[in-house]
């Protein structure tokens, strides 16, 4: 048996149906290997490694299986890195294969050689390289095991391409795979013995308890388990960017977003007046704490913390309580533990208060979602696409990129579907992943239209993956916000109280004529009666197709950024939301 087949043969008995990659010289003979078994396992071809990486990470995120891709070496390696430190980063279990040189030709100047374990040693939890055939079998066990155990994330395996050309006698290895590493998160840890009871001590002297739900919540699958905890105890929960989706936000107890980028300033404020906040998934890193300055009231001696990963624990605050465990297991223990006596009707009138805040501020927001400026309004494109999302009653995946979407869909749009996922790379913010992430969504689940949004930055830099869409046939709906420059950058140039832009501006691209060079059917819209009929159209529409909406920029009114906001000297928890100008 040859090292490929053997490689082959452990991810399919891992479960691996889809691996996304690029071709290159060193990884022919895995795609000789995948060849013979195209019926077991689909390759899906991405125009760049970056994008085969982001289609993995998307894949992982929307399922309960780690997203594969692989890479040649040299410069494959190099573009791979990115996506692979984002999904680390994330906690998503994703495993890169590096099909890189052969071993005799290590340190001897070979063109491409590049010591990848070492490269990708800071951006992974494992980072490896195969230096003999017989132990391919253990090292993938080994890789999908720390994928997905513990604190999800990515693994890194350099795989010369003489271990693929070895033969390998099969009666000297084993094929077998883990069951439990073939999904995540594998092997769960339940929290210590006692803790819960603590954590019910501690919510009986709360009169304003609060959930944070934060990315850690649908890492673990665990929305429908927090769900159903709050609506036990009649405690009300807010979450992170990350952490969407954990409650339908039609919920009574889904108060809104916390953070930095696309808060809600009713969500915000019961994170200030709470008197006990129960984070579960969070590392309560600097966007949700706006840099550590929000809320203004400390948290210090108010917060119970409940992650996977010790490390985190009281990392930044003084903790009341720290529960190290999966959140779905802890979350199903407090179910199961609450005391009959326990009254949590005491917490109607906090959550009534919330609820004032929340009526308070969609009322306001009213006025700003129906505004039929031109360039159109970010909020506008919200209302409507948000209308449209609802008329078509089907759960879908949304996948955004950072920057434009990012602060008003995270504000204005409301999901009520909780099967309908929105995703948002948060680590490192990188920009060109929307595009690719939804061939990774379309194959995470092909029941679920994937709709992709992304500033004309990030078009630019992932252009080359719509025929990617057409050839794999991927029905997604893209949704460029097109105004021809970096916005968030150029906002943050006149943050500083002058105009003086430099190297943020660009060509803004004909969206649809581009498209329509990939056969992509696509409109564009530049006035909302245009909005409204593309959305229309496009829902309907069974193909790919793309809407290049013309748009305001962030650079034109200050977007709602909690410090942003605050460094205009204006009151960021205020309910009615205003125009803002820079300058």
């Amino acid at each position: 048996m040859r090292g490929a087949d053997v490689l082959v043969q452990m991810l399919i008995n891992y479960g691996v149906d889809v691996l996304f990659g690029v071709p290159g010289d060193t990884n022919v003979p895995f795609y000789e290997a995948l060849q013979r078994r195209h019926g077991d396992i689909e390759h899906v071809m991405a125009r760049d490694e970056r994008s085969a990486g982001y289609m993995a990470d998307a894949y992982a995120r929307l399922t309960d299986r780690p997203g594969i891709f692989e890479c040649p070496s040299g410069a494959g390696a190099m573009y791979s890195l990115p996506p692979l430190a984002e999904s680390n980063a994330s906690s998503v279990p994703v495993i890169l294969l590096t099909i890189d040189l052969p071993l005799p030709g290590e340190g001897r100047g070979m063109i491409t050689e590049l010591d990848c374990a070492r490269l990708f040693e800071p951006v992974t939890k494992m980072s490896v390289q195969v230096k003999s055939p017989e132990k391919l079998p253990e090292i993938v066990r080994r890789a999908f095991r720390v994928a997905c155990s513990g604190t999800p994330g990515a693994v890194h395996l350099q795989i010369p391409e003489d271990m693929l050309l070895a033969e390998i006698d099969p009666d000297a290895i084993s094929l077998h795979a883990e069951p439990e590493c073939r999904t995540f998160p594998a092997f769960p840890m339940a929290p210590a013995p006692g803790k819960v009871g603590e954590l019910f001590a501690l919510l009986r002297k709360a009169s304003k308890p609060l959930f944070v739900a934060g990315g850690g919540v649908n890492r673990s699958c665990a929305g429908s388990a927090l769900t159903e905890v709050a609506a036990k105890l009649n405690v009300p929960v807010v979450n992170t960017i990350t952490g969407q989706g954990a409650l339908p936000d039609d919920h009574r107890l889904a108060i809104g977003v916390i953070g930095d980028n696309g808060f809600h300033p009713h969500a915000n404020r019961a994170l200030e007046e709470s008197d006990l906040v129960i984070f579960v998934g969070s590392r309560m890193g600097s966007v949700v704490t706006v840099g550590w300055t929000f809320p203004k009231s400390t948290l210090n001696k108010r917060v119970v913390q409940i992650d996977i990963n010790p490390e985190r624990l009281a990392n930044n605050y003084e903790n009341l309580l720290s529960i190290a465990a999966d959140a779905q297991l802890v979350l199903k223990q407090i179910l199961n533990e609450a005391p009959v006596d326990f009254d949590g009707s005491k917490h109607t009138p906090w959550i009534d208060h919330l609820n004032t805040y929340r009526a308070n501020f969609w009322d306001h927001a009213e006025g700003v979602l129906s505004l039929s400026d031109v360039p159109l309004r970010p909020e506008r494109v919200v209302r409507e696409f948000g209308k449209q999302l609802e008329k078509y009653g089907q759960a879908v995946h949304i996948l955004s990129d950072a920057g434009t979407p990012t602060p008003y869909m995270t504000r204005f749009l409301r999901i009520g579907d909780r099967r309908t996922r929105f995703v948002i790379p948060r680590a490192f913010g990188g920009l060109g992943s929307a595009i690719p992430a939804v061939v990774g969504a379309w194959y995470a689940d092909k029941t679920r239209r994937p709709i992709g949004m992304f500033g004309d930055g990030s078009f630019n830099m992932a252009v080359g993956e719509l025929e990617t869409l057409v050839r794999k046939k991927v029905p997604a709906l893209l949704m460029l916000f097109n105004n021809g420059c970096f916005g968030w950058i150029k906002g943050l140039h006149r943050l500083k109280g002058h105009d003086e832009c430099f190297g943020v501006d660009f060509l803004p691209p004909r969206g649809q004529a581009i498209a329509e060079a990939f056969d992509i059917k696509a409109w564009t819209a530049a006035t909302p009666g245009e909005l409204v009929q593309a959305l229309d159209e496009a829902f309907a529409y069974d193909g790919p197709c793309l809407i290049d909406i013309h748009i305001e920029s962030l650079a034109d009114r200050v977007p709602p950024v909690y410090s942003w906001l605050a460094k205009k000297k204006l009151d960021p928890l205020a309910l009615a939301p205003e125009d803002v100008a820079y300058l």
